[in-house]
């Protein structure tokens, strides 16, 4: 499989609150390759959530699509204004698993009964047929007993097996595009390696594009084949995920690659990325990351720096790559990364 399922140029979305707006995607630019796993990675509040809801109609009522595009399939789904749109391509080609499977069941309807009306929707199944349907769901996704829990209730489920649920209902859609906005979260890491194991044996037998939404470089690692790195609601690098794990060159990806645990130093003290993110009502000048970036430059204060390519796969905004730019030695973090992992990815 070759090309992009999902193109976006220039996306700007915009949210209304108490009278000001607050921009939280700002001109992002991606590609989702076709049968790829990309994962986008970032703080809390980056934008991370909110670009991939962009992509099936979930924005808040307060917020819009101000500018840009988001091709699928032929479509700019940018353009999307009314429900009718939407019910075409949320569920049936895009679906998503959400962060906490408690929240996105139902408490007070049977798994089964919960399984069973996607199956309805977006298959045309009825009566005993929808019901197989979501049994053979459910042995799917590695629940045993299929036929004794379809008539259980979501707090008889652990929280790995109410996110296998969820997943379940997703795959119920036979959806092209799967997006996972932070799955395993809320789980421990043995739960979290089967979940993300399940999702890699499912993206396999069905030929599907997956996108992870994730804080988590250990998962990052484990899963992804391109990495977008967002912060202040903008991609600042993107690349295949070993151009971001050997070779990142946006000072942001350097203190997020520094923060990773596993490059510790017995008896110190572990990095944190010191500041705050900017307050998205106010407009950003220059650099997002710059009051935060101990290895600015004057002109990250003053203008914004525009895309720079590394590499046919290796795309990055920081004015250290322009060819004017004082030479600038990434963290220590990052050459250990090399010497410790070699050619190999960074695991959990």
């Amino acid at each position: 499989m070759t090309g992009n399922l999902i193109s976006v140029q220039g996306l700007v979305v915009k949210f209304s609150l108490r009278g000001r707006v607050l921009t939280a995607i700002r001109d992002a630019s991606l590609d989702v390759p076709l049968g790829k796993t990309l994962a986008i990675v970032g703080e809390s509040g980056s934008g991370k959530s909110v670009l991939a809801k962009s992509f099936v109609g979930m924005l808040d009522a307060n917020g819009w699509v101000d500018a840009g595009d988001i091709m699928f399939e032929g479509e700019n789904l940018a353009t999307f204004r009314e429900e009718k749109q939407w019910v075409r391509i949320r569920g049936k080609k895009i679906a998503m698993v959400f962060q906490d499977p408690m929240t996105a069941l139902n408490p007070l309807r049977t798994i089964g009964m919960q399984i069973q009306e996607t199956v309805k929707l977006h298959q045309q199944l009825e009566g005993a047929a929808a019901k197989e349907r979501a049994i053979e769901l459910l042995s799917e996704v590695g629940i045993a007993s299929p036929r004794e829990r379809y008539h259980q209730y979501p707090h008889e489920f652990s929280g790995g097996m109410r996110q296998r649920v969820v997943i379940a209902i997703a795959m119920a859609c036979q959806p092209r595009l799967l997006i996972c906005d932070e799955p395993t979260t809320a789980l421990d890491v043995t739960i979290q390696a089967q979940i993300l194991e399940l999702i890699r044996r499912l993206q396999e037998e069905h030929k599907l594009t997956v996108i992870y939404i994730t804080h988590d470089l250990g998962v990052v690692a484990h899963v992804a084949d391109k990495v977008a790195v967002m912060y202040a609601g903008e991609i600042v690098e993107c690349g295949m995920a070993d151009d971001i794990f050997f070779n990142p060159q946006h000072p942001y990806t350097w203190a997020l690659m520094s923060s990773l645990p596993q490059l510790g130093v017995k008896g110190e003290p572990l990095f944190s990325i010191s500041g705050t993110p900017p307050n998205l009502f106010n407009e950003i000048v220059g650099d997002a990351f710059a009051p935060r970036n101990p290895r600015a430059l004057k002109i990250d204060f003053v203008e914004r720096p525009p895309v720079f390519k590394v590499s046919d796969t290796h795309y990055a905004k920081t004015w250290l790559l322009d060819p004017r730019a004082p030479r600038v030695e990434p963290p220590p973090a990052i050459k250990q990364i090399k010497l410790q992992y070699g050619e190999g990815r960074v695991r959990a």
